[in-house]
């Protein structure tokens, strides 16, 4: 009898291996899916999400939702400004977007109970109470796994699902970016580091030189072996296969070249967003959601310049408590970034034509305490964990914009009017994106048939 050590490989095998000479042709691509029996689409007309994802949990009271009238202790150092809409002031260092607040609106009035990061992200990127209050990894599919499993797994050659993050967070569990019982097929296809960085580039976009006659024949041997396997409950064989595919339509398409090549703006158009991360992040998914990318996620943490180094008295990314940093020195830094990154966002996709087609999302799992902390070693200032009210900033999908919905108590601690969760948004972002989500479900752990939001309406004003 033959050695169990000397069989050759089985199909699970085969694809770890055969994944092996893919990837000297196209490493780094993860799984996503694509639609059976369909060619990518060839138009660049349909409905677009830029989802800004600012992990920590921003301070509502110190950017969205203001309030010089409470008490010292709750309005925090931070002063507003009035925009270029009668009646709606930002924080003054945001004077960038101050100056178009025409173009976005804003929600206050969005509201959960999860406040560890864990529990908050699963929540919020769910829209499902989480089985664990804590931890990363998801019991349910975050929305864009969801919307992707509609939309298709590629449009116009290119990925249909991108997340932008910082080198070292693109784990599908940093942020519950996990898609759950959908399976690994639609995970995002993940862009790490620094794009304004020098030595930044898309690896793998590119076939090897001399490699190029072999493509097909790689292709034809691997198809030869791709078979059903009964015992595969994990999806990971599945999504070796649609990795596989993503891999060979992004070797093969100019259109993803380009899209991914930041670098071919204008200097001008590129040093309007900021030559930093931030910037330069946001610009990269203006291209993308123009050449047909139906989903950007952009996670926007630590801000520095090029090459630089974390502020003083600040922290990675938006989470401000005393222990942690200055939230005033830190807020204002990371406002600096932020400001001139967003609004050139704005401003550029409606001076494109893009305002209709590209909805943009900005927002974190959760807000911060209404009542300013003080570090006992420090003595520096800071806020707590609050969900129970957070602001977010909507713009675009064709709605009407300048808007104030919903809106706190006088001390930012609760919704007053107009309470919503984040289903609430979720539904407002399918109804953009023209997906089903009152009547498609998924088959969830066991076959049971699980709908896409269990409860929430689109936000009126915004549809």
């Amino acid at each position: 009898m033959r050695s169990s050590t000397c069989a050759g490989p089985n199909r699970r095998e085969f694809l770890r291996f055969g994944s092996v000479a893919v990837a000297g042709l196209g490493a780094g691509v993860s799984p996503f899916s694509l639609k059976a029996g369909q060619l990518p689409s060839k138009t660049t007309n349909d409905p677009a999400v830029i989802f800004i994802w600012l992990p920590g949990g921003p301070p509502h009271q110190d950017t969205f939702d203001m309030k010089p009238d409470a008490p010292a202790e709750f309005r925090g150092d931070f002063r507003p400004i009035k925009t270029n809409v009668p009646g709606i002031d930002i924080c003054e260092h945001m004077p960038a977007l101050a100056k178009c607040a025409d173009k976005y609106s804003i929600v206050r009035s969005i509201a959960h109970t999860f406040a560890d990061h864990g529990g908050g992200h699963k929540k919020f990127l769910t829209g499902r109470d989480p089985l664990q209050p804590a931890g990363f990894v998801n019991d349910y599919p975050m929305a864009g796994s969801m919307a992707t499993k509609l939309l298709g797994g590629m449009h116009n050659g290119l990925p249909n699902y991108v997340n932008i993050v910082d080198g070292g967070r693109q784990d599908i569990d940093t942020f519950s970016f996990g898609s759950a019982y959908l399976g690994h097929s639609t995970h995002p296809f993940t862009l790490a580091g620094d794009p304004s960085d020098l030595a930044f580039g898309v690896k793998n976009l590119s076939v090897l030189a001399g490699s190029e006659s072999k493509i097909a024949d790689r292709r034809t041997l691997l198809n030869a072996f791709d078979r059903p396997m009964p015992h595969d409950t994990t999806g990971i064989a599945r999504g070796m296969d649609t990795s596989r595919d993503r891999a060979f339509h992004l070797m093969t398409s100019a259109a993803a070249k380009d899209a991914f090549d930041h670098r071919k703006e204008d200097p001008k158009v590129r040093d309007r967003y900021g030559d930093h991360r931030y910037g330069q992040r946001c610009l990269m998914a203006r291209r993308l959601v123009e050449a047909g990318v139906q989903w950007v996620t952009v996670v926007l943490e630590n801000a520095t310049p090029r090459g630089g180094e974390m502020i003083k008295d600040g922290t990675y990314n938006w989470d401000s408590h005393a222990v942690n940093c200055d939230i005033f020195k830190d807020t204002k830094h990371k406002l600096g970034y932020f400001d001139r990154a967003i609004s050139a966002l704005l401003e550029d996709l409606y001076d494109r034509g893009l305002d209709k087609r590209v909805q943009v999302v900005v927002t974190g799992e959760f807000g911060r305490t209404p009542r300013i902390e003080y570090d006992k070693a420090t003595g520096r200032p800071g806020r707590d964990h609050w969900p129970q009210a957070m602001s977010l900033l909507v713009s675009g999908g064709g709605a009407k914009m300048g808007q104030v919905i919903g809106s706190t108590t006088s001390k930012a601690e609760t919704p007053k009017d107009r309470p919503m969760t984040p289903n609430h948004l979720w539904a407002t972002v399918f109804k953009h994106l023209k997906v089903d989500y009152k009547n498609a479900s998924f088959p969830g752990e066991g076959g049971r048939p699980m709908p896409m939001l269990t409860d929430g309406e689109p936000i009126a004003e915004l549809v």
